[in-house]
């Protein structure tokens, strides 16, 4: 499917299930096709992000991925209070970055298209882009130093605490992302930040992310295994999933293809070690609808594929895991220095 198709079928969603509500205030692409042409094809393992915008301050869960006209689509609810204050946008690193294009589907006050118009020329002016770095950076310390504090404990950790480990972790690479003027893309984020840091010749900073996840050392043949661990957990999932997590729909058959399909893809082109952070992510969230949904003996059999996984990340026990926190926060001094050199180097002077 080309990408114009899918952003049709994302429109079509937006005008058919959702802009004659009460409480619509616009619609906008986000996410990591944003600056892919209408003529490209989507990316194997990318869905259609579409950013809905609602009246209500606290909108409802977001309905998630999931297949409309053929394309994978995931929406999101931001509530327009979030976007009122342009100054406030640009100091957000998740909030900026759609605005620095043209990504609006549905603007039915014009709030949206004067947003547009004030974050795009300031985007890249080093005091704000230094704001969303050090935004991402507050976020990756505050949840490490959380990790950093789980008790001395020798049993291995419980899917929620991998995840509040696992996401800040990953923050680190979105600091840097940022301070480059690229976009902070979930689940490629360690790929994306290696090609950033190559091609700015600050690639000895790359190794430094990989330890503090685990995967370094992490071979083609492992990775693969691990994987086939979790195809098995994921499809076991998605059959008796029930309870309303919400990351739900990350974790069903039309997302598939991200979780399962798209890692195979890049553990055979070399890249095991940059598909490992979403692989634990998606592992740990099947891991939570088994306890909650399965019978005892289904979800007891995909146990020990997950501990081996945490085992050849060296983080087997809380214990280990807070450890391996305490390490990363000792590292984030290096890391704002590598986001200055990236910082000097990419963005121009603007007005602030």
């Amino acid at each position: 499917m080309l990408m114009g198709e899918a952003r049709d079928a994302a429109r079509a969603w937006v005008a058919g299930h959702v802009s004659r509500e009460r409480w619509f205030a616009g619609a906008y692409f986000t996410g990591s096709t944003v600056g892919l042409p209408d003529s490209a094809e989507v990316p194997l393992g990318s869905d259609t992000d579409v950013m809905v915008v609602t009246t209500d301050p606290e909108p409802p869960a977001k309905p998630g991925k999931f297949l409309h006209r053929g394309a994978l689509v995931e929406i999101s609810l931001v509530p327009l209070a979030a976007l009122e204050d342009p100054e406030a946008v640009l100091s957000d690193y998740h909030l900026a970055g759609p605005f620095r294009a043209d990504t609006l589907i549905a603007d039915p006050t014009g709030r949206l298209t004067r947003l547009r118009a004030t974050v795009a020329e300031r985007f890249a002016a080093p005091a704000w882009v230094r704001r969303r770095y050090r935004h991402a950076l507050g976020r990756a310390t505050e949840g490490l130093t959380r990790s950093a504090a789980l008790p001395a404990d020798p049993a291995p950790p419980d899917p929620d605490t991998v995840i509040g480990w696992l996401f800040p972790t990953g923050i680190t690479t979105h600091a840097l992302l940022v301070a480059g003027l690229r976009n902070p893309t979930v689940r490629l984020r360690y790929l994306r930040v290696r090609e950033l840091l190559a091609e700015h010749g600050l690639s000895d900073a790359y190794p430094p992310l990989l330890d503090a996840l685990g995967c370094a050392e992490l071979d083609a043949g492992s990775a693969e295994s691990h994987l086939a661990a979790l195809a098995d957990a994921f499809d076991a999932a998605c059959a008796v999933a029930r309870t309303p997590f919400l990351f739900r729909s990350d974790i069903s058959r039309a997302s598939r293809p991200i979780a399962v399909d798209a890692s195979r893809a890049l553990i055979r082109a070399g890249r095991q070690r940059e598909v490992l952070f979403w692989l634990v992510a998606t592992y740990a969230r099947c891991q939570l609808i088994l306890a909650a949904d399965a019978a005892p003996g289904e979800r007891e059999r995909h146990t020990p594929g997950f501990a081996a996984l945490l085992a050849d990340l060296g983080v087997p026990t809380t214990a280990a895991l807070a450890a391996r926190s305490r390490h990363t926060l000792r590292t984030l001094p290096s890391l704002t220095e590598t986001c200055e050199s990236l910082l000097a180097s990419r963005a121009p002077a603007a007005p602030a």
